[in-house]
């Protein structure tokens, strides 16, 4: 049975990307970018203790995605091939929401400072917890699928057109 979810930003990520054409894919192509986020006053409570952590995830919704689409061309496929959209981390998911690991550098009243961070100006904040290594480092056998990239080439790959029509912000 299909219930009804209602979600509500806590807070708008500040970056300096107000285009989705150029900017980098994934936070390892935007290391020593910078960016704010800025929560709404009624969740200041809610951030105390959250500067003890290095990183933390960010939950958002991509706000500039028009129609999803369950197969897609990713960025970092060096065949090109169309993949079934839940083996990508592409915006084009049926709820559009992105998830990224940045590194936190401050906490201050309601402002947030953070690095490596490869998210559109203005993006909403869903939600945001901390990264904990006991908690979440994969050890063993981690297989990556389709995604052969290297860290290298992942962190040089820029968006193109492929999720947004040239001229469409």
């Amino acid at each position: 049975m299909e219930k009804s979810i209602t979600l509500k930003p806590i807070a708008k990520i500040c970056s300096p990307f107000c285009d989705l054409v150029d900017m980098p894919v994934q936070p390892k192509g935007a290391k020593e970018v910078f960016a704010t986020i800025e929560f709404d006053l009624s969740y200041v409570e809610g951030l105390k203790d959250l500067d003890g952590f290095s990183h933390v995830y960010l939950i958002y919704y991509f706000h500039k995605i028009k129609e999803p689409k369950l197969s897609v061309v990713p960025f970092n496929d060096k065949t090109d091939t169309s993949r079934g959209v839940f083996s990508t981390r592409t915006p084009m998911h049926p709820n559009s929401l992105g998830l990224s690991v940045v590194e936190l550098v401050k906490v201050e009243e309601n402002i947030v400072t953070i690095k490596g961070v490869d998210i559109l100006d203005g993006t909403p904040l869903l939600d945001i917890k901390p990264y904990i290594e006991n908690f979440d480092k994969v050890e063993g056998d981690v297989r990556s699928g389709w995604m052969t990239s290297t860290k290298d080439e992942v962190s040089i790959k820029r968006s193109d057109e492929r999720f947004v029509k040239l001229g469409q912000f």
